[in-house]
């Protein structure tokens, strides 16, 4: 991993849109909370910034082939950018199986590949440590695995703000994001009432976990495209930036 300057510099001057929200309702999001749990690869860091995730894809996909099992994905499956869009298709043809095992292995292989090169999100890292300085707990509930968001953290400086409140990819595919399964988890360790916590997201089925696990939730968008996506979703705030969080936690 490298410093904060080195790696939040080029991050930062990714694209600005301007994205509506109400800076009342966002006030009373970032300052209620006690708990605040984070998705990993969107909020925290870039995480295939520096390593293709199409990529990531068509190895699965090829190494499916390799075993004669090519025809297990549809046509629009086999050319998918999302490993995850992989991995998922074929759990809900051999759920639990050991072929599912070692798909869901190679995946976490390439995420940990990914990690070195992954950008930090502008502002999240100030905004993670500010948080925690001011007195929130911190955890991640992500479809990534939980091993990946654990060197990530690491190799930044950021793990004591979460640590050991990572809550991940296991082999109970089904229980992937928009199952509420990882949130439910954090708030339980936690001691956590829903209304207690946020979650902050930058997917549709961030916004649907959130919902099943009736904690209010927080989109981050990186474009138009994908807040309104969010929106669809029903997140009522979507912000394009950590920035503002970061000015209303200092406040």
């Amino acid at each position: 991993m490298t410093s904060d300057t080195a790696q939040t510099e080029p991050v930062a001057k990714e694209t600005v849109y301007d994205i509506a929200y109400d800076t009342e309702e966002l006030r009373n999001l970032i300052t209620r909370p006690r708990v605040v749990l984070w998705d990993f690869d969107g909020p925290v860091c870039r995480l295939f910034a520096g390593y293709p995730a199409r990529d990531v894809a068509a190895d699965l996909v090829g190494w499916l082939a390799g075993r004669g099992l090519r025809d297990l994905l549809t046509d629009e499956e086999r050319e998918t950018y999302d490993p995850q869009v992989v991995l998922r298709a074929v759990d809900r043809r051999h759920p639990g199986s050991d072929l599912v095992t070692e798909l869901e292995e190679r995946l976490t292989r390439h995420e940990l590949n990914a990690a070195p090169s992954a950008w930090p999100t502008a502002y999240a890292d100030p905004l993670i440590r500010t948080w925690t300085a001011v007195g929130a707990r911190l955890a991640v509930a992500t479809n990534n695995s939980a091993t990946v968001v654990r060197a990530y953290l690491e190799g930044r400086g950021l793990l004591s703000c979460f640590d050991p409140h990572l809550y991940g990819r296991t082999q109970d595919l089904h229980r992937l994001k928009p199952h509420p399964h990882c949130l439910n988890q954090a708030l339980s360790a936690l001691d956590t009432a829903p209304e207690d916590a946020l979650m902050i997201g930058d997917a549709p089925s961030d916004c649907e976990a959130a919902a099943q696990a009736r904690v209010p939730f927080l989109g981050f968008a990186r474009n138009d495209r994908k807040a309104e996506l969010l929106r669809r979703a029903g997140a009522d705030t979507v912000v394009d930036s950590l920035q503002p969080l970061l000015s209303l936690v200092h406040g």
